[in-house]
């Protein structure tokens, strides 16, 4: 499904999990390798071009006709070849989606491994706060940095965005599968946590 207003989406039921993060972060080879699906979310070699929330159902094994939960794509923010008024109608949908949505479960903040956290990071961390949503930062295109810099960066990211509470921040590569386990396991456990041990 996809809307691009908040008021096209369906109404709140069953658990949800938004990626979100900048422009060309990488949200939609992440979620294609956690889904192990190839062309699920699309990504385009523009960036700033996913102008919709996209959701993806994941079937529910004990009820064809339900969903279990959603993984919801929402539009990537920070790309400054678009202009303002179409900027801030993506903020204003980011933060409402963020701020209202009552079947949000938890948050997967994209983040580019090499580039660290940036101002609007910060910015999107300080709204996620308000909530307290669990919140996983996947520190992505981890497999471009050695192995003891992905850890330093994973620290750094950590301490750069402690206003959110209960994070992980997480070295992560949709390529390599770097991280990819341990990130498929929280995103389950928000989704499902009878399921998960």
């Amino acid at each position: 499904m996809s809307a691009a207003r908040l008021d096209q989406l369906p109404a709140p039921t069953t658990a949800e999990v938004c990626f979100v993060g900048r422009s060309n972060s990488g949200k939609s080879s992440a979620i294609n390798v956690l889904t192990n699906q190839r062309r699920l979310a699309f990504s385009s070699k523009t960036p700033g071009r996913t102008r919709l929330i996209n959701l993806f159902g994941i079937p529910d094994p004990l009820a064809p006709d339900a969903w279990l939960g959603f993984l919801v794509d929402l539009p990537g923010y920070g790309y400054a070849a678009v202009d303002r008024a179409a900027r801030d109608e993506w903020a204003e949908v980011l933060g409402g989606y963020l701020h209202e949505r009552a079947s949000l479960a938890g948050v997967v903040l994209l983040i580019d491994i090499r580039r660290g956290v940036t101002d609007l990071d910060r910015r999107l961390a300080r709204w996620i706060a308000l909530r307290g949503l669990p919140t996983l930062a996947l520190l992505t295109k981890a497999d471009k940095l050695p192995y003891g810099q992905r850890i330093q960066a994973a620290a750094r990211a950590r301490k750069d965005l402690a206003d959110i509470g209960t994070l992980t921040a997480l070295p992560f590569s949709a390529t390599h599968r770097i991280g990819l386990d341990e990130a498929a396991a929280h995103i389950e456990n928000w989704i499902s946590p009878q399921a998960v041990p």
